[in-house]
This record gives C-alpha cells, structure tokens and sequence, in this order.
C-alpha cells in the first residue's frame, strides 16, 4: 500500500486527475494547446456519484489513475508525453476482443476504442470505424453538453492486476447521430482490471461492459425531422 499512497500523494492540478504536468515540463504536446479544465465535469460527477471515497484510499487512487489516463489519452497528441501508462507494454482490451497498442488506441480516440464491434454492420448501434477520433469526441460532447461522468464503484483486489468496477454517466441534454435528446440520464456499468507496474503505469487495461445500456438512453429519443447522419467517452 505504501506505492499506492505515494502515488495518490502526487496528484496535483484537478483534485480528480493529475495533469502529470511540470510547469517547466515545456515539450509535452496539448491537442488543443494545454492541460484542459474539468470545472463543469467536476461538478456533474459531485452531483451524481454514489459514494465519495476516503483520500488516499485504493479506490480513490484506481478513479484518480483511471481519470488521468482519460485526460492524457483525449488531449495529448504523443504518447511519450503520457505519464500514466507504460508505452512499450500498453494494451486495451475492450469485451473479450484483440489488443489495441498505445499508439493504436491514441489514433482512434477513447470512444472509438470502446465502442469496436464485431456485429454486422447494420446492427451497429455506433460505427466506429466509420469515425475519426476529433467526430466520436464531438458526438459524445454534442449529446452530454455537461460531460460524461465516471466513478469506481468498487476495488475487489490490490496491485499489481487491480479489479475493479465502474460507472459513467451524463444527461442526453443535446442531438446524436439524428436522435433529439430527452434529457434523461443515460449511463452504463462495468468490470475492468488494471494490471500495473511498480510504479502504477497502466501495462494493461481490460474492460467488460454492454454497450446496449449505454445506447438504449441515446436511441430513445424521437428521430430528428430531415436529420442525416450524425456522429455517435473526451470529458469523463
């Protein structure tokens, strides 16, 4: 426990993910030209999760780890400047299927990786091969204009392969891909485990959800008259 303590005593910058960022760390590279602010997001996640965990504990270090990588994978354009993820061991898994490398999964964005499927086409409820990292993202920013929330429910086993279960969240407060939004709370839940090194850099990341919960919110609003396609997690 002594490394997750120590590790937890380094977040700085937001209170819910580090920016992992030196003032005079001048090299790393912004996607929209530095460290972003999480005001509103932050807000949106006090309001609605289920349990705020003690400082310092395993749960709020995982949810902490887990935020940041978010945040470096959504606004860091290389990934040599990410701090929390060992680059020449990194792998995502996403629902059972084939590893994506660090570099891969930073191409194609977050939402894209996750939301991968291998049903036939036209029973996709998202296309992501079909969507640029910069379209899943403004999809996702279209229909939560107050952010797409994420908390760990719970942590079932220490480093270094940690097993965790997750929470996001948002309000379909705007258009996607042609559907109006109803204003209701749509959300998901899942299984991940996080294998780490000594010095907790994600090595690999494993995440077990339903994608259905997640687009039976989006889905149900009324198709928007004359709409053609839109784009079907940047803030979190």
């Amino acid at each position: 426990m002594a490394s997750v303590e120590a590790a937890a005593a380094k977040m700085v910058g937001d209170k819910y993910r580090s920016f992992l960022y030196d003032e005079g760390e001048k090299s790393t590279e912004w996607r929209h030209g530095g460290p972003p602010s999480y005001d509103d997001i932050n807000k949106l996640f006090e309001e609605g999760r289920t349990k705020e965990w003690p400082k310092g504990s395993l749960e709020e270090t995982v949810q902490n780890a887990i935020k940041s990588w978010e945040m470096e994978l959504s606004h860091k354009t290389r990934l040599k400047d990410f701090k929390t993820i060992n680059p020449d061991k990194f792998k995502l898994f996403v629902n059972g299927r084939e590893g994506l490398l660090g570099e891969e999964t930073l191409r194609i964005g977050s939402y894209n990786a996750l939301l991968k499927s291998s049903l036939p086409k036209e029973f996709q409820y998202y296309k992501a091969e079909e969507e640029t990292f910069e379209s899943s993202h403004e999809a996702f920013r279209s229909a939560f204009p107050r952010g797409f929330a994420w908390e760990v429910l719970g942590v079932y086993t220490g480093p270094p392969e940690i097993v965790f279960k997750f929470r996001h969240w948002g309000f379909f407060e705007g258009p996607f891909n042609g559907h109006a939004p109803t204003g209701e709370m749509a959300q998901f839940f899942g299984l991940a485990t996080l294998k780490v090194d000594e010095s907790l850099r994600a090595e690999e990341v494993e995440v077990y959800y339903d994608p259905a919960e997640l687009f039976g919110g989006l889905l149900k609003g009324p198709p928007i008259s004359g709409a053609t396609h839109g784009c079907p997690l940047s803030k979190q």
